[in-house]
């Protein structure tokens, strides 16, 4: 019998937000953003464990309030605008380790600051990395509705359009946007770490990350993109994660710090 992994959601929500203060418990429909990841991962079928890493208390106090756990504050450091991802990795693989004797298989990394996931697609991601032993990571991404093939850099003022060496055509870029190879954006919808290629390798995502495509999702970065969010929170496909979160709150007494009304 193949014994069960170890699987942990790691939400990162840091206080310092300078597009929206205190971005990851704003109000959306109702609920604190944060609240909207922490009840897809609850949903997962294969998530043991839904852990946040924040240097910032309230937001440690809401998380709690859902059902993660918060069993340390990040430290101040590795929370700033130019912090990498990979540092509050290490910190919370250290802690989990050395404190608690407990070292996952996978993280699924999950941001707040990305609301409105399905758990099915969340789960199907994490079924696909563990059935993919060459994987040494996951991203998620989208169809970019521009190609990046029609983008370009500046190189002492000129034009230097990406993607030169994978094309025979020397005016590639004015193709027609069909003709040209699809390119992805990275969505923050579900990506998964695998501890062992960042012990091995000292590297996040390492060699062969598996891409798993999504539709395009709602993005929190500025107050314009709680509209887009609202509109498409009603789906039906959302009503378990609805239904969740109003079972959740229904059965705690929730402070009123929720921001955008």
């Amino acid at each position: 019998m193949e014994k069960k992994l170890k699987i942990i959601a790691l939400i990162p929500a840091r206080g310092g937000s300078k597009s929206i203060p205190k971005k990851n418990i704003v109000n959306l429909g109702g609920y604190p953003l944060i609240a909207y990841t922490i009840a897809a991962a609850k949903l997962s079928k294969y998530i043991d464990r839904v852990i946040v890493t924040t240097d910032d208390e309230e937001i440690a106090s809401i998380a709690k309030e859902y059902g993660a756990e918060v069993p340390f504050l990040r430290p101040k450091e590795i929370s700033q605008d130019n912090s990498l991802d990979i540092d509050f990795f290490v910190h919370a693989l250290d802690f989990l380790e050395k404190k608690q004797g407990y070292v996952p298989d996978l993280i699924i990394h999950l941001r707040p600051t990305t609301p409105l996931r399905d758990y099915k697609i969340m789960d199907k991601a994490i079924g696909e990395i563990i059935n993919d032993k060459k994987a040494t990571s996951l991203r998620s991404a989208h169809v970019s509705e521009q190609t990046g093939y029609k983008l370009f850099r500046m190189n002492n003022g000129f034009c230097n359009f990406f993607g030169e060496s994978d094309h025979e055509i020397i005016e590639y870029y004015n193709m027609p946007r069909q003709a040209l190879q699809k390119t992805y954006n990275p969505n923050g919808y579900v990506d998964i770490i695998i501890p062992k290629t960042l012990k091995e390798t000292g590297l996040l995502h390492g060699k062969f990350i598996k891409a798993f495509i999504t539709e395009k999702i709602a993005d929190i970065d500025v107050y314009s993109d709680f509209d887009f969010a609202k509109t498409i929170v009603k789906k039906e496909e959302f009503r378990e994660l609805i239904k969740k979160l109003e079972g959740i709150k229904n059965g705690k007494l929730l402070g009123d710090n929720l921001l955008y009304k």
